[in-house]
C-alpha cells in the first residue's frame, strides 16, 4: 500500500519539557513489596467502574519493564509502565516500548497526575525504542504528548498463525522516536501472542 507523503510518520522531537521530577522511575525488580501492593490497589480501583476491568493478565503485562510512579503524601496516586515488545509494521519488526497500566486514583483524576507519569513514560520510550505503542479509547489525552492514531488493520501472531484483531482497530496509537523508520499509518500492524488482551 502506498500513502501520500503527508501520511508517512516520521521521527519527531518532542517540544514538551520533561515531566515533573517527582515522578519516580523504577524497574519491576526494584519495586518493594509495599509498592507492589500499592500499585495493585491503585490499578484495580482505577479500573473498577471501567467496561473492561483490570485483570491479573493485565498486571502481568505491566511487569518486566519500567514503572513511572507519582506519589502524594506517601501514597502512589498515578502510574504508567513501559515494557519491551516486538511489534511488526508492514512486515518490519520494530523494538517497541509498549505502554501498560496507566492509572490515576479516581479521587485525584483531572489534576495532571496522569499527564505527569505519561510525559515521563513518553520521554523514556523516545530515548530507548524504535517505536512506542499503546491501546486506548482516550486519544486526545495521548495526542497532546505526541502519540498518533494508527489507522491500519491490526493482527496478532498466534501459535496457529496470524489472526486479525478488528476489535482493536482504531484504538491503537504509536509514538515516533528518533530511530523510527518512515511508517505508513495505514499499514498492517502485528503484535505477538500473550494471555489476556493481546494489545
Amino acid at each position: 500500500m502506498t500513502a501520500n507523503e503527508d501520511d508517512w510518520i516520521r521521527p519527531v522531537i518532542d517540544p514538551t519539557p520533561l515531566a515533573d521530577p517527582t515522578v519516580r522511575r523504577l524497574g519491576t525488580d526494584e519495586l518493594t513489596a509495599a509498592e507492589v501492593d500499592a500499585l495493585r490497589a491503585l490499578l484495580w480501583e482505577a479500573f473498577e467502574s471501567d467496561e473492561d476491568p483490570f485483570t491479573e493478565d493485565d498486571w502481568e503485562h505491566a511487569l518486566g519493564g519500567r514503572h513511572f510512579l507519582l506519589e502524594q503524601d506517601g501514597r502512589v496516586v498515578a502510574h504508567a509502565a513501559v515494557v519491551e515488545r516486538e511489534i511488526v509494521v508492514a512486515g518490519r519488526p520494530l523494538r517497541t516500548g509498549y505502554v501498560e497500566a496507566v492509572a490515576v486514583a479516581p479521587s485525584l483524576q483531572g489534576r495532571g497526575f496522569g499527564t505527569a507519569v505519561m510525559r515521563e513514560a513518553t520521554a523514556y520510550v523516545r530515548g530507548r525504542f524504535e517505536l512506542g505503542v499503546l491501546g486506548t479509547g482516550s486519544h486526545h489525552f495521548y495526542e497532546r504528548l505526541g502519540w498518533i492514531r494508527w489507522r491500519g488493520p491490526s493482527s496478532v501472531l498466534t501459535p496457529d498463525g496470524l489472526r486479525p484483531t478488528p476489535d482493536d482497530d482504531g484504538f491503537l496509537m504509536v509514538l515516533p522516536t528518533r530511530s523510527t523508520p518512515a511508517l505508513d499509518p495505514t499499514d498492517p500492524i502485528v503484535c505477538g501472542w500473550r494471555p489476556g488482551a493481546v494489545w
